[in-house]
């Protein structure tokens, strides 16, 4: 796994390194930094009058859930979200009226003995090409508050070419939709919803932990088998993160390579416009379609409408 560190490549030849396995990492920017203390904001009213990485010290879990439900979909449909991602993809030279981004998540992980499901789910090794999404998406993630390698998220790069038995035939994104993403602060103490795991013990060293500082962002390809690292810092982990497709690369249908997935039904309609926030063509999304939208509703644009737990 090559590991670019503030790269001056240009978007295309970006993505060509980010489809065969490589991963960037860029420094703080400006609006970067700007999502980061935006998600502060919010999370600090949210959680007054307590330090929001220590709220499982003040609170039973129960409450925290509460909160959590209501401050997360705050973030992810909050206009100045989307507006600050629009500021990130010019700094990182992405062309507006082809790059689609879907919106952003902010995710928690806490010391995995209060919350690690349902609404704070914690990840087992996994592909995102595992939940449905396409071989062109690429995932942008950053941490709000300082991290450190106890509380972070890991990369198992030996597993980039080498499959890995799993169980995502079992998964399909349009029956996720219908059943299982809007009930996710239900699952407190177990989470029992069909989710793509592997279906073998994993080797997990070597890994790779990249602790980047407040806004400091990573971007790696949706095909990556990466995981949530068990909190043991006794600090929970707030981040942000946001996909994007290009549409080009949507167009051909070109990106990582497939090496063990086998869900069904498409994320594609979950992309909006950088420039104006309109979903990709019609045209395009239906060129990922598998029969299985067929007959559920909203099938062909799955707007994300609360939290969302994959990944």
């Amino acid at each position: 796994m090559n590991l670019f560190c503030d790269s001056k490549l240009g978007d295309t030849n970006r993505r060509e390194e980010l489809y065969r396995g490589s991963v960037f990492v860029y420094s703080p920017s400006p609006g970067a930094l700007g999502l980061c203390e935006f998600a502060r904001e919010l999370i600090e009213v949210a959680f007054h009058p307590f330090d929001p990485r220590k709220v499982q010290e003040h609170m039973p879990v129960e409450k925290c859930v509460g909160i959590l439900a209501e401050l997360k979909p705050k973030f992810i449909h909050h206009p100045r979200s989307k507006e600050l991602i629009q500021a990130m993809l010019v700094e990182r030279g992405c062309d507006l009226d082809k790059t689609y981004f879907d919106v952003p998540r902010l995710r928690t992980a806490f010391p995995s003995d209060y919350l690690s499901s349902g609404i704070a789910y914690a990840f087992h090794p996994h592909r995102d090409t595992w939940y449905s999404a396409p071989f062109s998406q690429l995932n942008w993630w950053m941490p709000v508050y300082e991290i450190s390698p106890e509380n972070s998220m890991a990369f198992h790069p030996r597993y980039w070419d080498t499959a890995v038995p799993n169980s995502s035939h079992t998964y399909n994104y349009h029956e996720w939709n219908r059943q299982s993403r809007h009930n996710a602060a239900q699952h407190i103490k177990v989470d029992t919803r069909v989710q793509p795991r592997p279906q073998v013990e994993l080797e997990p060293d070597p890994q790779v932990r990249v602790i980047a500082n407040v806004g400091g962002l990573m971007m790696f390809s949706a095909a990556q088998l990466h995981s949530t690292v068990p909190n043991t810092c006794g600090h929970t982990r707030y981040s942000i993160d946001f996909r994007t497709v290009h549409l080009d690369d949507v167009w051909s249908k070109c990106g990582a390579p497939n090496i063990d997935s086998a869900c069904t039904g498409t994320t594609m309609g979950d992309y909006i416009s950088a420039r104006d926030f309109s979903h990709l063509p019609a045209e395009a999304m239906a060129l990922y379609f598998d029969g299985t939208e067929a007959g559920l509703a909203s099938s062909s644009r799955v707007l994300v409408t609360s939290e969302t737990t994959h990944k």
